[in-house]
């Protein structure tokens, strides 16, 4: 098949394969629930009710949460539960990569129960041809404290340097099981001021484990000046010692606060300063990854529709195959169907984040995916426009 043949194969504007999962009622379900979420002084006013509510524990507080975002964006309570979302992806031959979505904690039976609990992801993904992935969350595993403070070069008390290797060790007992297991673990980054000693974290675990192949995969987060001279680093760091790169590109989740806390401490912005040099700092990291492909596994875990279709024109281009192990495509589960379901459908390794846990514990994600997709970033407007579409098609309109 030609190139310009495969460059033609993806449309995702197609709605019949994007939503072709979903019955009538569970797309009317969708299109209110987005209606709702695309108004950010109703989804302002909703959160810190929300939270409020499941704090104390009001009546039916739980189960209208559970009905409605949670069923949107999560797969269930446990990982069983979740089985079935997990097989309604792979039926539409999508992968599943799971993250158990606890974070802030503080304790370290906290951080021993994320620990056990991640696991048993890795046990549960490896026993699931359709689960490649599971994701971690360092600071599921580490005091928020450590993360911020921890010094590179060493640690600035005893105690600190015991936190750090304790920490480590909880990282360092997942990785091990899923190098065992023939799976993969992403680890999610955070805010700028944590992720010096994430980096730091998952360097160590890259090099154990990446010899043979991608096992543990750091997140480059390209809205930020200095990732993709990073990611360039940390490819020829790999390539000196060894192993193989993990990179998985975001643009990144944390905007706002991340300039108010530069404002707040008088540093400049690590943030770039318009949506076009983010876009060209994430296309320009694709475009570096596709280079190095026999060298750099990389997830596109991209919900802009041009860069999905830029990185698959890339892969195209190069005679580089849709299904490679290296080249893979991910969006949140409940969001940018029309992406995920076509790459798919188009033979690409394509897949679902999804997350899973207790309603309760799982509610500052969802209250992250309404606040960070409201209608000031043109999401909610854009998944109605689908929705919608896919209806009128169904009625012959």
């Amino acid at each position: 098949m030609s190139t310009s043949a495969n460059k033609a194969e993806l449309d995702f504007t197609n709605t019949k394969i994007a939503f072709a999962h979903k019955s009538d009622k569970a797309l009317r379900k969708s299109k209110r629930l987005f209606s709702v979420m695309g108004k950010a002084w109703l989804v302002n006013l909703m959160s810190p009710l929300g939270l409020f509510a499941i704090k104390y524990k009001l009546p039916f507080a739980k189960t209208i949460i559970k009905k409605t975002i949670f069923s949107q964006f999560i797969g269930g309570t446990t990982l069983e539960k979740a089985q079935p979302s997990i097989n309604e992806l792979y039926a539409c031959k999508c992968s599943t990569f799971l993250d158990y979505g606890i974070e802030g904690k503080e304790s370290v039976e906290d951080f021993e129960k994320t620990k056990e609990e991640n696991l048993r992801a890795v046990a549960f993904a490896a026993a699931n041809q359709s689960v490649p992935i599971v994701t971690v969350k360092v600071t599921g595993l580490a005091t928020d404290e450590l993360v911020k403070n921890f010094g590179l070069t060493k640690p600035s008390s005893e105690k600190q340097r015991l936190e750090f290797e304790e920490a480590l060790g909880r990282l360092d007992a997942i990785c091990a099981l899923a190098h065992q297991q023939g799976v993969s673990i992403y680890v999610d980054a955070e805010e700028s001021w944590t992720q010096e000693c994430i980096d730091h974290m998952v360097e160590k675990m890259m090099i154990k484990y990446n010899e043979e192949r991608a096992v543990v995969y750091n997140t480059f987060q390209m809205y930020r000046k200095d990732r993709l001279q990073f990611l360039k680093d940390s490819h020829q760091k790999a390539l000196v010692d060894g192993y193989f790169l993990g990179a998985k590109l975001v643009r990144g989740a944390y905007m706002v606060k991340e300039r108010e806390h530069a404002n707040a401490q008088g540093y400049p912005s690590p943030i770039h300063e318009t949506k076009a040099d983010t876009d060209k700092s994430f296309n320009d990291g694709l475009a570096y990854v596709v280079e190095h492909i026999d060298t750099i596994a990389c997830c596109n875990a991209s919900h802009n529709a041009n860069s999905n279709k830029l990185f698959a024109n890339m892969v195209a281009e190069r005679g580089i195959p849709k299904n490679h192990p290296h080249v893979n495509f991910c969006q949140l589960y409940g969001m940018s169907d029309n992406i995920t379901f076509n790459l798919a459908e188009g033979g690409y390794n394509a897949a679902k984040y999804l997350p899973y846990g207790p309603v309760e514990e799982v509610i500052p994600y969802l209250i992250r995916r309404a606040q960070e997709n409201t209608s000031v970033t043109g999401d909610m407007s854009r998944e109605l426009k689908m929705i919608s579409d896919e209806m009128k098609r169904r009625r012959g309109q």
